[in-house]
């Protein structure tokens, strides 16, 4: 992590309802039946898959890239569930094109089961992905997302969270036959010093 403690120190997190997890091959079934069962439901939000996506060597070398990323720090992916169901993965946090030297940056994604909707349990896990983020171990001074006008449910969250809009990037991701517009917003780390870490 640029001299900072390596992400995989810390594989897991925990908040009051959740457990949220780094990549593991270990997770293939339950990876494969989240996205299987919200295909559909994500599918206006996300960029096209190709026709292998749900194949089961394509996820676990997707997870197996997900977890060398995560040691090494250069891409944070959390798998969450609840904790008295550990088995049955309900959402994904995302954490890509993490930047040190003068940006200290990275960019946010995340998705939540069509049936664990309107339970504040994206906001939970959201809270605790930026609290690892902000916090010593990670320690970034920005994070970033981008989402599209019409997805109310994700606007809100972000609000909710603090971060403030930063404009619109027209045209920014192809998404559902077409490239789509996204609002930009951004969340400064409050305890972040006047300089750069040493």
């Amino acid at each position: 992590m640029s001299g900072r403690a390596g992400a995989a120190a810390l594989p897991e997190l925990h908040s009051q309802r959740l457990l949220l997890r780094a990549p593991s091959p270990a997770l293939l079934e339950a990876v494969i039946a989240f996205q299987t069962r919200n295909r559909e439901h994500l599918a206006p939000w996300d960029p096209p898959q190709p026709a292998d996506f749900l194949e089961p060597e394509f996820v676990r070398a997707r997870l197996q890239q997900g977890a060398d990323e995560f040691t090494a720090g250069t891409a944070l992916r959390y798998w969450f569930a609840r904790r008295e169901e550990p088995a049955l993965l309900i959402g994904q946090v995302g954490v890509s094109q993490l930047a040190r030297g003068p940006f200290q940056n990275a960019s946010l994604g995340y998705s939540l089961d069509e049936q664990a909707q309107s339970q504040g349990l994206m906001h939970e896990a959201l809270q605790a992905v930026i609290a690892e983020l902000f916090g010593p171990r990670v320690h970034l001074h920005r994070l970033q997302a981008a989402v599209r006008p019409e997805n109310q449910r994700s606007r809100a969250v972000l609000q909710r969270l603090g971060f403030s809009p930063i404009g619109l990037s027209r045209r920014y991701l192809f998404i559902n036959g077409a490239w789509r517009d996204h609002e930009l917003f951004d969340l400064i780390n409050p305890g972040w010093p006047d300089g750069l870490p040493p």
